[in-house]
C-alpha cells in the first residue's frame, strides 16, 4: 500500500465499522421499519426491516429457552407460556453482553420486581435472583481442597490467613421464603410443600441462602440451604477477601449487638470441610 492509498483505506475502515455500530443498534432497536431506514444500505428499508424482525424474533426463543435452562423455579411459578414472553420482553430491555447466553439473565430479578404485571407477586425477583446464582455456581470452575493447607490454622497468625471458598459459593438475603420456594419445586410432594410456602408468605417469613457447590457426592451440582444471619455476615466476608481474623472480628461485632446472632467456627469448619465448601486456607499477607 502507497501513502496515497492510506487515507483512503482509513476511511472505509471508518465507514465499515459505522455500518456494524449501525446494524447493533438496529437490532436492538423496537422499531424495525425505523432502524432500517436509519441504515446503510442498497436493498431499501422493506427488506432489511424483515430480516431485522426476523432476527429479532430467533433471538428471542433463543433468549427463552436460555432463561428456562437458568431460572426452573421462576418458570415454575408463573408457567412456561408467561415465562417464554417474559423472557422475550427481557431481551430487548436488558441486552446480552457477551455471545454466551450462559451468561446472560442476571438482571431478570430487577426486571420482574418492575414488571407492571407482576406486583402481586413481589418474591419472583429474589426467587430469579437465587436461580441465577445457582446457575452461575454450577458454571463455576471445578476445585479441589488442598488439604495440606488445614495446618496453617495452627501455625500462621489468623490476621495472615483466609479461608478461600469455592468458586460460585454465593449468598442471598431475602426478606421472603425464597428457600422454602426454591425447595417446593424440587419435592414430590408438591402439594404440601406450597402450602408450607403459602403459609410463609402469609407470616412474612423471610429467609438466607447459602448456594455452593459440595465436593460430598453432588458433583457439578449446586446446593442451596437455609442459613443464619451470623452464617451468612462470616460468608459475605470470606467472599469479601477478609482475613480469618478480620472475619472473625466482623461476626463478634454483630454478635455483641445481637445476641441472637452467634457464629461457632469450629462447627462452621467442620460442615465446610465435610461439604466441601473450601479451596485453600492461604496465607496472605495483610
Amino acid at each position: 500500500m502507497t501513502a496515497g492509498d492510506q487515507p483512503a483505506a482509513s476511511a472505509a475502515t471508518s465507514a465499515e465499522s459505522e455500518r456494524q455500530r449501525a446494524l447493533i443498534a438496529a437490532l436492538w432497536t423496537a422499531d424495525a421499519q425505523q432502524a432500517a431506514r436509519d441504515l446503510p444500505c442498497v436493498d431499501g428499508p422493506i427488506p432489511v426491516a424483515r430480516g431485522l424482525a426476523a432476527y429479532r424474533a430467533n433471538a428471542g426463543a433463543h433468549a427463552a429457552r436460555a432463561l428456562e435452562g437458568a431460572c426452573p423455579t421462576v418458570q415454575a411459578l408463573i408457567g412456561s407460556d408467561d415465562f417464554r414472553r417474559l423472557a422475550r420482553e427481557h431481551w430487548m430491555q436488558a441486552l446480552p453482553t457477551s455471545g454466551d447466553l450462559a451468561e446472560w439473565g442476571g438482571a431478570l430479578g430487577a426486571g420482574l420486581e418492575a414488571h407492571p404485571a407482576l406486583l402481586d407477586w413481589p418474591y419472583l425477583g429474589d426467587c430469579a435472583r437465587l436461580d441465577w446464582a445457582v446457575h452461575q455456581c454450577e458454571r463455576a470452575a471445578d476445585t479441589v481442597f488442598d488439604a495440606g493447607s488445614i495446618s496453617r490454622l495452627g501455625d500462621t497468625d489468623p490476621r495472615h490467613l483466609h479461608l478461600e471458598l469455592r468458586p460460585g459459593t454465593a449468598v442471598l438475603r431475602s426478606r421472603w421464603p425464597v428457600v422454602l420456594i426454591h425447595e417446593a419445586h424440587r419435592q414430590a410432594d408438591t402439594e404440601s410443600a406450597l402450602a408450607a410456602v403459602s403459609e410463609a408468605l402469609v407470616q412474612g417469613v423471610g429467609e438466607i441462602a447459602l448456594v455452593a457447590r459440595s465436593g460430598a457426592g453432588s458433583g457439578w451440582r449446586a446446593q442451596v440451604r437455609r442459613i443464619d444471619a451470623a452464617t451468612a455476615l462470616w460468608t459475605e466476608r470470606l467472599l469479601a477477601g477478609d482475613s480469618l481474623s478480620a472475619a472473625l472480628g466482623a461476626v463478634d461485632a454483630a454478635a455483641d449487638a445481637d445476641r441472637d446472632s452467634a457464629f461457632d467456627l469450629g462447627t462452621w469448619l467442620a460442615t465446610a470441610l465435610r461439604e466441601g465448601w473450601l479451596t485453600e486456607i492461604r496465607v496472605c499477607s495483610d
